[in-house]
């Protein structure tokens, strides 16, 4: 799970980390991709650019590509499952089942996360229109009190008196 990163909005992996799962040389793999080119559309593959890979190496603290020349190629979900006709050998085949189970985790934990986010939306709006209401009672017994310790004089309703008018 951590060779999966989040890159242009999507889950990919590099393609020196599903050389080494897949135990062939980098160099091996994207050949085998450039020869079937056709199967790697833009949204199955695509490479860095050099902003892009810079940021990514800030990120990883230590440098396990050692001196690469031009930016990676990453590959989403869907690459990482073309890889395996690509790469027909039986660890590919044994590596890329395990690679899409990670996916599926990644993918259910992120809506897992998605599900209590809203969740806690939903109760944050409930505790704000609580202290609304809370706010408005306590308003209206602040009135109250203090019509009472200020009463105003209370007319007198039947007979009056001859000596009160």
């Amino acid at each position: 799970m951590n060779k999966i990163y989040f890159i242009r909005e999507q889950k990919v992996m590099i393609d020196s980390d599903l050389a080494e799962l897949y135990g062939v040389e980098t160099r091996r793999l994207n050949e085998q991709v450039k020869r079937n080119l056709s199967r790697f559309p833009e949204d199955f593959m695509f490479q860095l650019s050099n902003s892009e890979f810079e940021n990514l190496r800030s990120q990883i603290a230590t440098s396990s590509w050692g001196g690469r020349r031009k930016p990676p190629f990453v590959f989403t979900e869907h690459g990482v499952l073309m890889l395996s006709s690509v790469l027909n050998s039986d660890k590919a085949i044994r590596v890329n089942i395990q690679i899409m189970r990670i996916f599926t985790k990644v993918r259910e934990m992120l809506t897992d996360n998605l599900s209590l986010k809203l969740d806690i939306e939903q109760i944050k709006k409930k505790l704000a229109s609580q202290d609304k209401n809370i706010e408005l009672v306590f308003r209206y017994l602040d009135e109250l009190l203090e019509k009472q310790a200020n009463p105003e004089p209370r007319k007198q309703i039947g007979y009056k008196r001859k000596d009160e008018q």
